[in-house]
């Protein structure tokens, strides 16, 4: 007999970003798309910084001769790249080993694929949140606790002292949908509250290098945290990789749960799995870590924080609130009075040709759409005046 996983079947019929561009498709059908501006994805739009793409094209180069080819990768990632980013670690004062570091292609790919390790499990996760974290346990039949958060604390979660269970916990700073950072003092919050009920910290640190107003880039800053926590990284959005895929997972070799060490579990699953990120796309990875790929990503990162910058503006202007924008791609606006969500995607995509993501997507309660900052700037600028014409009156 071939069973299905049921628990595909308490998924929601289509996953969010596909439901957008979905209804996205409809709308040009019927109206065309001359004009349309996409702030929903958070797909970049800058192509990769000089010293990335020529790292990239030699080494993919090389591999059309005998003496540059290479085969299959290590498993786990080539020495030279989880190198380069055991140094980017220890330059913010976290010690992490080569060993801890597993390279992968991409983040989402980790957040889903580290279910395999455990059992059914309690989850715990702050809402809203990136739809994946729900989905991927909801797909492992795993019991689900939302912490809801709101304007009222700022969309900053705190642990509930008052709950013991252990669970795997889910947190993700600067926050996407909100692009909330979460200060040194919080994240020792939930690293003492992991410590003492036994939980595991799931913690996605894709947009750390947006980071500029003093915040830890990674949860490893925390005392503890190597004892509690699964770091999850990412080169798409802070170097361009969302098309080239590539980013990294750290699982310490101190983390234990149930006696088992997590690290090994997670070698194993890798090389049955998994075989490994290609040589030219670590090579762009490593030169992307670089001294001079830093400054050149560094430069595409200030480019899209200004484009937050000018959406926060705007929104500021016409006495519309928001979040994020400002150590964040994400721009996390509450929908004016009258307005729901999906009410509000409506208007924009209808009288502003403007494409958001609606907030319920995220597991808010309906009253926010997030914009993202990854258009170019001609078209960020427009997005910006569009918004400026209709709601600034």
């Amino acid at each position: 007999m071939i069973r299905i996983n049921e628990n595909y079947l308490s998924l929601k019929g289509r996953y969010l970003f596909k439901s957008i561009a979905d209804k996205v498709a409809e709308f040009k059908v019927k109206n065309g798309d001359n004009g349309l501006i996409a702030l929903g994805i958070g797909d970049v739009s800058l192509p990769l910084a000089p010293t990335v793409a020529a790292a990239f094209s030699a080494a993919a180069k090389g591999m059309g001769v005998t003496e540059g080819f290479h085969g299959y990768a290590p498993y786990f990632g080539y020495d030279f790249l989880r190198e380069a980013i055991a140094s980017t670690y220890s330059a913010r004062g976290a010690d992490i080993n080569t060993d801890e570091i597993f390279i992968s292609d991409g983040a989402k790919c980790d957040i889903a694929n580290l279910t395999d390790i455990f059992g059914k499990s309690d989850v715990l996760i702050p809402s809203p949140a990136y739809p994946a974290y729900i989905d991927v346990n909801v797909m492992c039949g795993n019991t689900i606790k939302r912490l809801e958060l709101s304007e009222d604390d700022g969309f900053v979660p705190h642990p509930d002292s008052g709950d013991k269970n252990a669970r795997i916990i889910y947190l993700c700073s600067p926050n996407n949908p909100t692009g909330v950072v979460y200060s040194a003092s919080i994240l020792r919050e939930w690293v003492g509250y992991a410590l003492g009920t036994g939980s595991l910290i799931v913690f996605d640190g894709a947009y750390s290098e947006y980071i500029t107003t003093g915040e830890p880039h990674s949860i490893y800053e925390i005392a503890g945290a190597k004892n509690c926590a699964i770091e999850i990284c990412s080169l798409s959005k802070c170097a361009g990789f969302t098309g080239v895929r590539c980013g990294w997972c750290v699982v310490p070799k101190s983390l234990k749960v149930g006696g088992a060490n997590l690290n090994a579990l997670w070698q194993r699953r890798q090389s049955t799995k998994f075989n490994g990120v290609s040589y030219p796309v670590q090579v762009a990875a490593a030169a992307a870590l670089s001294e001079q790929g830093k400054k050149e990503c560094k430069k595409q990162i200030d480019y899209y924080l200004e484009n937050a910058k000018l959406l926060c503006d705007v929104c500021k202007k016409c006495g519309i609130i928001c979040y994020g924008g400002v150590s964040s791609p994400y721009v996390w606006v509450k929908c004016p009075k009258g307005y729901t969500d999906l009410t509000f995607f409506d208007l924009l995509l209808e009288k502003a040709r403007i494409i958001c993501t609606p907030g319920s997507g995220f597991g808010c309660d309906g009253g926010f759409i997030r914009l993202t900052a990854f258009n170019l700037r001609s078209a960020t600028v427009t997005a910006a005046k569009r918004l400026e014409k209709i709601f600034c009156r």
